[in-house]
């Protein structure tokens, strides 16, 4: 899996010319053994749902919060069934913006994630550490702790439907160092190791674990290269679409063919 967030970017319009160049590009470069997801602002997820379904692009698109509660007094917010509505299959949980800026608890990401598979979604679970906490070795304790929470009362069916995202915090931004490859393969190696754990070997096993933090053209082999790195969940390196087809390209010409 291959897929980007566009945050607060791309008002439609913007959004709209990013699937026009999507649907020039990508089809020239894409491998179905690669699934593409893009999770757009709630103002796009519709349009650009029905743009890939219309032209024929295996894309699925996601939306980047939710509510917990299925309806009621939250202004502002948006539930499960309205993010069902718009054609989206994903829903990323617990991004490390959402946990700083808004607060957001392991407990409460751990409500949206049964939320979410309560209406068919998929869930995408963020999970982090912190420069301090990287500083203080930490690091393997905190990404353990906030899978395990955000997991926590799912079944072994449910917990396959759920992806997680390793992204480090002090990796992401415009300003982030990504982490090194066999860095990033360690701690996804603990989280594997955590997941046939909690949910049997062969459902552990197939978890789908994504890495994403300052994931660019030159780094993306090297990481998908690592084992129980599944996929990537890249940043502003994909926010032109030109960019994102670029990286699927070097990932098929110098990662999937050469695996087969």
């Amino acid at each position: 899996m291959i897929g980007t967030s566009w945050k607060m970017n791309k008002p439609l319009s913007h959004a709209m010319a990013y699937c026009d160049t999507l649907a020039t590009q990508l089809p020239a470069v894409l491998h179905p053994t690669i699934q593409p997801f893009f999770i757009p602002p709630f103002t796009a997820i519709q349009p650009v749902t029905d743009f890939f379904r219309i032209n024929n692009l295996p894309c699925l698109t996601g939306a980047q919060n939710m509510h917990e509660q299925a309806s009621g007094a939250w202004t502002g917010e948006i539930s499960a069934s309205m993010i069902v509505e718009t054609g989206a299959a994903l829903v990323e949980l617990g991004h490390s913006e959402r946990r700083a800026a808004f607060n957001e608890t392991d407990g409460s990401i751990n409500n949206k994630v049964h939320a979410a598979l309560r209406h068919g979604l998929r869930p995408l679970v963020c999970i982090g550490d912190s420069a301090d906490e990287k500083r203080w070795q930490v690091s393997a304790e905190t990404v353990i702790r906030q899978m395990k929470i955000a997991l926590h009362g799912l079944t072994p069916e449910e917990a396959l439907h759920t992806l997680v995202a390793y992204e480090p915090v002090w990796a992401i931004g415009e300003h982030g160092t990504p982490a090194a490859p066999e860095e990033a393969a360690t701690i996804h190696q603990l989280l594997r190791r955590t997941l046939r754990g909690l949910f049997g070997e062969e459902i552990g096993q197939q978890i789908v674990l994504l890495y994403g933090g300052s994931v660019n053209l030159n780094n993306a082999v090297p990481l998908l290269s690592q084992p129980d790195i599944d996929g990537l969940f890249i940043g502003r390196a994909a926010w032109d679409a030109a960019g994102y087809c670029a990286i699927v390209q070097r990932v098929v010409q110098d990662f999937v063919i050469k695996a087969q």
